[in-house]
């Protein structure tokens, strides 16, 4: 009975200092979005979600900004680890001298493309001769136009450029525009169709324009040996890989705590048009790939140069 009693210590001991141990906490990490929660960043959310993140001792926070412009700029201020960025947008603010680096893609291909009315008289890029075309953000997008218009043998002056201030596809329904530059083809052609006025795409990519990656994860130059970043992106291909195997429980998943807002019709379908083009290899960077979109922003005046490429963008050990 003593050695029984000696046990039953002993056990109830060990239960007590296991319960009062303090419970380890994940190394704290924090991601910038670049917009809204949309489904551009679903493989993110699956990997919080699954528990990839944590699996890899690591604590991440999601935030979508206030100000879409801010978060690469707070990143490079030490303000936050990791932000969503656009890899032209990466390559202009590492040009106006932000310390950031790119450590990984979130969507591989362009989204970016030329929109009309599918039942109008545009059929072709030469038809847009003489009309007019909505876009967003100079610079960037007229670049894309120009490279697409001169594949068909029209220049930047052949058509009228009206700046719409990211009404893109209303602007086309309403009549003021006859295109719009810059429309992203998983959201405004699944808005026009919900609206009953289907749109056509014109794919940048087809048209002249090197192919690019939309998305990508940029971190601070000083950070970029940080192990907790390697974690992250092992977490999120592992996020990606999941969410390519089972879309529908990744749907839900994207879907849960707090998020149910955003299960509606335009989101469920922009979900089926971006699932193809994430980067089943986040963390894999194509250096010729970067190279030859990095000389096209040059060639097009999007920038004026050109630094080595790994000091801004790399494959991470």
């Amino acid at each position: 009975m003593k050695h029984l009693a000696k046990i039953l210590t002993m056990l109830l001991f060990v239960t007590f200092t296991l319960s009062a141990a303090p419970v380890m906490a994940g190394e704290k990490l924090t991601v910038l979005l670049d917009w809204f929660v949309n489904p551009d960043h679903a493989p993110l959310y699956v990997a919080l979600e699954k528990g990839f993140f944590a699996a890899k001792g690591l604590d991440v926070e999601l935030i979508a900004p206030a100000n879409p412009n801010d978060p690469p700029k707070l990143v490079a201020a030490g303000k936050a680890d990791i932000a969503v960025s656009y890899q032209h947008q990466h390559q202009m603010q590492v040009e106006q001298g932000l310390p950031l680096t790119r450590i990984a893609t979130l969507i591989a291909t362009p989204l970016n493309c030329l929109v009309v009315l599918a039942d109008g008289k545009i059929k072709t890029i030469a038809d847009l001769k003489g009309k007019t075309i909505g876009y967003s953000v100079g610079g960037f997008e007229t670049a894309l136009l120009q490279a697409m218009l001169e594949k068909e043998g029209l220049r930047l002056d052949d058509v009228k450029l009206v700046n719409v201030n990211f009404s893109l596809s209303p602007s086309l329904l309403s009549g003021q525009v006859d295109a719009a530059i810059g429309a992203f083809r998983n959201f405004e052609l699944n808005q026009m169709a919900i609206e009953k006025r289907p749109g056509r795409a014109f794919f940048v990519e087809e048209y002249g324009v090197p192919a690019y990656d939309e998305l990508i994860l940029v971190a601070k130059n000083t950070a970029v040996a940080d192990p907790r970043l390697r974690k992250f992106v092992d977490a999120l291909e592992e996020g990606v890989q999941y969410l390519i195997n089972h879309p529908d429980e990744s749907w839900q998943l994207f879907v849960s705590h707090g998020r149910e807002n955003l299960n509606d019709e335009l989101n469920r379908l922009a979900w089926r048009d971006t699932l193809p083009r994430f980067a089943l290899r986040p963390g894999a960077l194509d250096k010729n790939r970067y190279n030859r979109f990095a000389a096209f922003l040059k060639e097009r005046g999007v920038v004026k140069t050109v630094p080595p490429l790994d000091s801004w963008a790399v494959e991470l050990p």
